[in-house]
């Protein structure tokens, strides 16, 4: 009996053992970083049809902040390049949508700017220069761009701007080059699945530390996300 009593027990200590589980591990919420995306040229012959929208083909908007205008901004949607008459409702549900934006730049003033030391402790660092979304690109397709004949004109490097998404909003950032020269234009672009759902407060550009928002075509969010949601 004592020996019985014995050999139990480990079977005794397994059920005791299996009635108590480990508890199961508190996930721990990952914050989604900026990642960095590969910019294409912008090849103008691969483009349709414009959407014609309430405002025509185009949508125009002036740049401005701290009381002075720094630029403007023309927008379109141009379907691919067989599309003859870009109406998304009679095109198929496939259907890529290319978003264009050109900015250029106001003139220089005509006053000089005061000359800023380039070294020494009073040396800041200068403010960025970028132009980007201020919502998620709903429908985002990881298709996206610029003008490299325009930066090199612009900025003296063809290469001066990455390409970043943030929690699904587009970020292009001038990361090299002599800055963007007064008077100069810089194309972007970037395609989506998802047709524009009619001109939105949705970007901006900063630069000189001043940010100016701008109204041009955007997609509205899908009622399925699942469906056209930006990735990060």
């Amino acid at each position: 009996m004592k020996r019985l009593a014995l050999l139990a027990l480990p079977f005794a200590l397994a059920a005791c053992s299996e009635s108590e589980p480990e508890p199961a591990p508190t996930p721990t919420p990952t914050v989604a970083a900026p990642r960095l995306l590969v910019g294409a040229d912008l090849d103008l012959s691969t483009l349709g049809a414009k959407i014609v929208g309430p405002q025509g083909p185009e949508v125009e908007t002036t740049l401005s902040a701290g009381g002075r205008q720094l630029g403007t901004m023309v927008s379109y949607v141009a379907c691919p390049e067989e599309v003859t008459e870009c109406v998304p409702g009679q095109l198929p549900a496939d259907t890529v949508y290319t978003y264009v934006h050109q900015i250029t730049l106001s003139d220089a003033d005509e006053a000089e700017p005061d000359a800023q030391p380039s070294e020494g402790p009073e040396v800041v660092e200068a403010p960025p220069t970028l132009f980007r979304t201020t919502q998620r690109a709903h429908g985002f397709n990881q298709s996206i761009g610029y003008s490299k004949d325009q930066a090199q004109a612009a900025l003296g490097d063809p290469d001066a701007i990455s390409i970043s998404i943030d929690n699904g909003s587009l970020i292009w950032r001038v990361v090299a080059g002599s800055g963007w020269q007064p008077g100069s234009t810089i194309t972007f672009w970037w395609q989506s699945t998802l047709p524009p759902a009619g001109p939105a407060d949705a970007y901006l550009l900063e630069i000189d530390g001043d940010q100016a928002s701008a109204t041009g075509p955007f997609p509205a969010e899908p009622e399925n996300p699942a469906d056209g949601a930006a990735g990060n």
